[in-house]
């Protein structure tokens, strides 16, 4: 083999090895569900008119060494027990908030180091302030909208206090963000819902890669009909999201989650299961 062969396959196999170098250890916890009863706000196609569907909240706890990481935060513990509105559109409810669930593993809302946010809407950032000492990561633009007057749809700054008053840490993100710097959890660009839009890439040494979606799409189906809510930010952007995961999932034969669909959730272990 001639050197500079090897130097590039001695390159490929060190990024392979430190890829998984730290054990990763990925949790899925339920942050609620929206019942929705006209799906078709979901699609600016005219697609799913007169269907009706429950949207589950998915948060994630990731460990990676001696880090724990939240991704998003679900919604607001007011919603907890909440009865459905029979007249609502949109009905959301809680069942446990996320401090509780923590508890079962062992971990105290202290120990949360990262609080990595999807993007800005209520029902991603709801329980937030539940974490204060934890540096929230979130794009730069979403972050933008919370100053925003009047405030885009479904974003209110309350929910993330404790960063807009300066008394905790914001690292806001532009384009792709490596955290622990070894491969393993990547913050991914994917705009178009909001304007700051994120997903997730974890890879597990057991279970392969995951890609954590946020909203780029809501359920499975607007994957495959490419389906954009009216209410997104950009379509365009949007569209170009799903094309950037799909890709990514089928470079890395990685799992897609789609963070609010029964069915994409259920491809990870039920908590208080995790995934190595």
């Amino acid at each position: 083999m001639n050197p500079i062969a090897t130097i590039v396959f001695s390159a490929a196999a060190l990024m392979a090895s430190t890829a998984y170098s730290t054990e990763v250890e990925l949790w899925r916890l339920d942050c609620g569900e929206i019942e929705v009863r006209d799906l078709s706000l979901f699609s600016d196609t005219y697609n799913h008119v007169g269907e009706k569907r429950t949207l589950t909240d998915s948060c994630y706890v990731i460990h990676h060494d001696q880090d724990y990481m939240l991704w998003d935060a679900g919604l607001p513990a007011g919603l907890l027990g909440a009865k459905l509105d029979p007249s609502a559109v949109l009905a959301p409810t809680l069942v446990k908030d996320i401090p509780t669930q923590l508890a079962e593993i062992g971990l105290k809302p202290e120990q949360i180091s990262r609080l990595g946010i999807s993007h800005n809407h209520f029902d991603h950032v709801g329980q937030a302030a539940s974490f204060p000492q934890a540096t929230l990561m979130i794009g730069a633009a979403d972050l933008a909208q919370f100053k925003a007057d009047p405030l885009p749809f479904a974003v209110d700054p309350t929910f993330i206090k404790p960063w807009l008053d300066g008394g905790a840490k914001v690292d806001a993100i532009s384009g792709d963000r490596d955290i622990f710097g070894d491969g393993t959890v990547i913050i991914l660009s994917t705009p178009g819902h909001t304007p700051g839009e994120a997903s997730l890439l974890v890879r597990l040494a057991e279970t392969g890669p995951i890609v954590l979606s946020g909203d780029v799409a809501h359920f499975e189906e607007q994957f495959e009909n490419r389906g954009v809510p009216g209410f997104n930010f950009d379509r365009a952007e949007t569209l170009a999201s799903m094309e950037r995961l799909t890709g990514i999932a089928k470079a890395l034969n990685a799992t897609l989650i789609v963070q609010h669909d029964a069915k994409d959730i259920a491809k990870l272990p039920a908590f208080p299961k995790s995934a190595r």
